[in-house]
């Protein structure tokens, strides 16, 4: 069994592998050809943003995007150059060397080199579990957001509008609808004819490879135009025919220490993208993430980029999307990528420019739209306006801010909200209710009435810091209005969880009582939470004889420390201990 353990976390790729079957290999061959076009433009873009020649953003889709298919534990997410990335690359590196120099080229490498130790640093120490705080709502705003962002992003190719450079959403947006005569009618045809035809293959033959038929469809209307009208549409630019080389990261001692600060953050949000990126997917495939392997692929693929002369690298939303749309299966579908990419860049650079700009823009509009999840929106705003809010907030912060922002204030609201809905436990008095024979506890209303001399409280959640004011003040409150109920008798069967504040609230609670004459009682502890109150002071001040597993032996306990002459005068009759006045 360790030896096993051992190997999958050392090769997890052992985990998917058995999925691995002829028409599995088939549908990530496809898809990983339509990744292999679509990060063209994209890594070419991205390394101009970087400072970087075009070509090494192509590297950083080619090795890195194979490591972290081999060593991560999502089946879909494809790795490679992104937009945040590049552009904390150029922030990083441009005070340290001329964009576009053999030095700065080094710089990069270095970064990468850095950034991925520091991930695989997280990763052996196993704090994956950090990805538990991005809750569902953050990740289904930000991938809404992602979703917008790419739309955004592709107006320029859509309608053949310029568009300003590095300009925000808003100013994209405005800048190509505040001309609408340069948009260009050849442009708009084949980017329209791309979308509708991937939209009606996913409505009505969700079977076939959609993104492969839409991108067909343009890339044909593309050509028809310019053979049978003469009007030409935008193509891709041709590739250089390069490998990426290997090499030894530079920037010596100086260049380390001047980049080890920013590599903290570049992995922060690497990793923050990635993870989010993950969890998405998961979310609509039903997967399992592990966020500990996670961290080790995407750390040992930035290490792959920086010896094979590219940037640093993270989950990418403009490829991921699509890989799971083209059909992808298991994780070869980015390996398949890689190496179709290889093989494109290698043989077939010159046949990249017959590839019309804006059919690859309507496979990313079709992309947008499957991130943006309409249903599960609907569905949280309707359930939960707390997490609605937090959607919301984080769809709107992705639009407005950098990513890595976005994800973290929609993870800091819902562990506010968390933190809001945990610091109130549910507090019910209850009583047995005398209409059936089993008399079971039920909370109180105006037609049951209660022990004039004890009160039964049931907590439903934990008592920790957070939680101590609330349940503190019910006490307080209950001594005041109920104050002849000196008995308190608190039923924990549904308290996970007690930490020192806890402790230290019970013990006080349990020398009030007994000021008052009275005392504190507790029935159903679980066992972590008994172990825990022995450790401190609250069995010694409440006593171990007021300590009960059953509901009936607390009762009868509780029922002989009761004053006899006011159950004798009580008319009652709540438990059944209370028949023997009857008799008498």
């Amino acid at each position: 069994m360790i030896p096993r353990r051992l190997a999958l976390r050392a090769l997890p790729a052992l985990r998917w592998w058995p999925r691995v079957k002829p028409a599995s290999l088939r549908a990530d061959a496809l898809a990983g050809l339509v990744g292999a076009f679509l990060v063209l433009p994209q890594g070419l873009a991205y390394a101009t943003l970087a400072g970087l020649p075009p070509e090494h953003g192509l590297y950083a889709a080619i090795v890195p995007t194979i490591v972290a298919a081999l060593f991560g534990s999502s089946l879909h997410t494809v790795t490679g150059p992104t937009n945040a990335l590049s552009l904390m690359t150029f922030a990083a590196r441009a005070p340290l060397a001329m964009p576009g120099t053999a030095e700065y080229v080094s710089l990069a490498a270095t970064l990468a080199v850095l950034t991925g130790v520091f991930m695989l640093v997280l990763g052996g120490l196993r704090l994956g579990l950090l990805v538990n705080f991005i809750s569902q709502p953050v990740i289904v705003g930000f991938t809404a957001g992602a979703g917008v962002l790419i739309l955004v992003s592709q107006v320029g190719p859509l309608t053949g509008a310029p568009v300003p450079a590095r300009a925000s959403a808003g100013q994209t947006v405005l800048s190509a609808f505040a001309h609408p005569a340069q948009w260009q009618p050849a442009v708009l045809a084949v980017a329209a004819v791309t979308v509708v035809t991937g939209l009606l293959v996913r409505r009505w033959r969700p079977q076939w490879p959609g993104v492969v038929i839409a991108m067909l469809a343009g890339s044909l209307l593309a050509h028809a135009l310019r053979v049978g009208f003469g009007v030409g549409v935008p193509m891709l630019d041709a590739v250089p025919r390069t490998l990426p080389p290997f090499a030894l990261p530079g920037g010596g001692v100086e260049g380390i220490r001047d980049l080890s600060g920013v590599a903290v953050a570049v992995a922060i949000v690497s990793l923050t993208q990635s993870i989010s990126m993950a969890r998405a997917l998961a979310l609509r495939t039903g997967q399992r993430i592990d966020g500990n392997q996670e961290f080790v692929g995407q750390g040992l693929a930035n290490v792959a980029a920086g010896f094979f002369s590219a940037l640093p690298v993270g989950a990418s939303a403009n490829r991921s999307g699509p890989n799971l749309e083209a059909g992808a299966v298991t994780p070869m579908s980015a390996v398949f990528a890689g190496v179709f990419l290889a093989v494109i860049v290698l043989l077939f650079a010159s046949w990249v420019a017959w590839l019309p700009e804006p059919a690859v823009a309507g496979v990313l509009v079709l992309a947008s739209l499957s991130l943006i999840d309409v249903d599960r929106i609907r569905s949280t705003l309707r359930i939960s306006r707390p997490e609605g809010v937090v959607l919301l907030a984080t769809l709107v912060a992705t639009l407005l801010m950098r990513l890595e922002v976005a994800v973290l204030i929609g993870t800091a609201m819902s562990l506010v909200v968390y933190l809001n809905r945990t610091s109130r436990p549910t507090i019910r008095s209850l009583v047995p209710d005398p209409r059936t024979p089993e008399r079971p506890f039920v909370p109180v209303d105006p037609s049951l009435r209660e022990c004039p001399q004890a009160k039964l409280l049931s907590i439903e959640g934990s008592i920790y810091f957070g939680a101590v004011s609330h349940v503190e003040s019910h006490f307080e409150t209950l001594r005041e209005i109920a104050g002849e109920q000196k008995h308190l008798v608190l039923l924990m069967r549904n308290v996970n969880f007690v930490d020192v504040a806890g402790v230290d609230l019970l013990a006080a609670e349990a020398r009030r009582r007994r000021d008052m004459g009275g005392a504190l009682y507790l029935q159903g502890l679980r066992a972590p939470v008994h172990a825990f109150l022995e450790r401190g002071d609250a069995i010694t001040q409440v006593g171990a004889d007021r300590i009960y597993e059953a509901k009936h032996v607390a009762i009868a306990d509780v029922f002989s420390r009761l004053d006899p002459e006011i159950c004798r005068r009580c008319t009652a009759r709540i438990f059944y201990e209370c028949q023997q006045y009857n008799e008498s």
